[in-house]
């Protein structure tokens, strides 16, 4: 009684919207128990071959009789008050999936155009470049002071000075990179810059060719082929309202919730347990490398959004929100690989960190800019096929670098077994024995020429 008193209501309810008012005595009745009319003549037109157009007995034929009969056909279509209000609920459903495809669209599929892939990819490539130019003219800068035993610092020299700036600018060529290009194909092709550092080593700084090298550089150079000719050739179209849209989606809140538990895990391993492992440290610098992928492609997307006339975004307040952001990751990504430097070697650190960093921007290319929606399984496999390739080579690149040759012969304290290198190996000026080595090595000398 109360689902017919409330079926009842229901149908008083919607009187308004033209209900024939002898439809709503029927609305209580189940489907089965309403029969066909013994004849639709009148309602629906005649077929040339006998047969009613409509498959199914019309809505206004159920007014008939209502004799009880079982009915062969399938069930009747819903009354027209249904049918109303589910064309109506279909339609603004419609409407809905039609603005929610309309405003991610743009964000899903946006095809580059060849040249401006290209661009990217250039620019990318000799921002690399000057960087692995930058950091062999520091190397030389040092290995210089070495030889001629100056006590001048480093950064009073005007050739260190040039390699810090050509670095701002290869770095400032990556940054600009990101607005042409996929931020999960800008990442992997870092391993350009160990490439040209290691051709540059051999060729200037006098270092020596291994076969490790050759092998490392021909697969380093067939990854990156691959991961130029199969990345995704689409991106999303970089605006405030996109980057908003996709700060406050389930994939990226899922994700960065994921990263902060994760970093304060290793933070508290690596602070309070004292656990100084290379993948603790380089584990740091990776997910301090995602938010900053994140944030340096948003930042320069909106940057060449507003350069190219479409739309200003400095007026946006998320702009300057990933500006910080990006300051502040990379900041925090150079202290703790800085960290790492001091702690490892280099051979060590630049793979490791190479290898952890594609990993991170690429997964966060994925998850926040969606630059694999819509690649095919083949371009996928290929990618990674290139991406193992470049890992591959550059740790073969890395491993075991031979040092540099230099004229003076020296001792390394950090090499003598069973010690420990102590901070001052030189004495104090006002102690008794500042001096004394020096003086003993000026005597031997003297007495070794004396007796020549």
């Amino acid at each position: 009684m109360a689902s017919l008193s409330l079926l009842n209501s229901l149908s008083a309810l919607t009187r308004p919207l033209h209900t024939p008012p002898h439809l709503s005595s029927d609305l209580s009745r189940p489907w089965a128990q309403i029969a066909p009319p013994r004849s639709t003549n009148h309602l629906c037109p005649p077929s040339t071959k006998g047969q009613p157009v409509c498959p199914a007995p019309c809505a206004a034929s159920l007014l008939g009789t209502g004799e009880r009969a079982a009915v062969s056909l399938p069930l009747p279509p819903p009354q027209p008050l249904l049918r109303h209000l589910s064309l109506t609920v279909c339609a603004r459903v419609d409407n809905v999936w039609r603005a929610v495809c309309a405003s991610w669209e743009p964000q899903l599929k946006t095809p580059l155009s060849m040249e401006t892939y290209t661009q990217g990819i250039i620019i990318a490539i000799c921002g690399n470049f000057l960087i692995s130019i930058s950091l062999n003219i520091q190397k030389y800068t040092h290995v210089r002071q070495s030889q001629r035993g100056s006590s001048q610092p480093y950064y009073k020299s005007a050739l260190w000075w040039l390699g810090i700036s050509l670095m701002g600018l290869g770095e400032l060529g990556n940054f600009a990179a990101y607005g042409f290009a996929p931020a999960s194909l800008i990442a992997p092709l870092g391993c350009v810059s160990v490439i040209a550092s290691a051709i540059i080593s051999v060729v200037f700084l006098k270092e020596s060719l291994r076969a490790s090298d050759l092998l490392g550089g021909a697969l380093a150079i067939t990854g990156t082929y691959l991961l130029v000719t199969f990345a995704p050739h689409f991106a999303p179209h970089v605006t405030a309202n996109m980057v908003e849209r996709s700060l406050m989606s389930w994939e990226f809140l899922t994700y960065i919730f994921v990263e902060v538990i994760a970093f304060c895990i290793l933070l508290y391993l690596y602070k309070c347990r004292k656990m100084k492992h290379i993948v603790v440290i380089m584990l740091l610098v990776a997910l301090l490398a995602s938010v900053t992928v994140i944030s340096v492609k948003a930042v320069s997307g909106m940057i060449t959004e507003s350069i190219q006339g479409n739309h200003l975004q400095f007026t946006y307040p998320i702009f300057y929100v990933m500006f910080i952001l990006m300051v502040a990751s990379c900041a925090f990504q150079i202290k703790f690989l800085n960290q790492a430097m001091k702690m490892f070697d280099a051979t060590e650190v630049v793979p490791i960190n190479y290898v952890f960093f594609t990993a991170s921007a690429i997964v966060a290319g994925i998850l926040f800019y969606q630059e694999f929606f819509g690649l095919s399984p083949v371009n996928i496999l290929m990618f990674v096929l290139g991406c193992l390739l470049s890992f591959i080579g550059v740790f073969l690149i890395a491993r075991t670098r031979p040092k540099i040759k230099t004229d003076r012969v020296f001792i390394s304290m950090g090499q003598i077994p069973g010690k420990r290198c102590t901070e001052k190996v030189q004495p104090e000026t006002k102690s008794s024995s500042y001096g004394s080595l020096a003086s003993k090595l000026m005597c031997n000398r003297g007495v070794h020429t004396e007796e020549s």
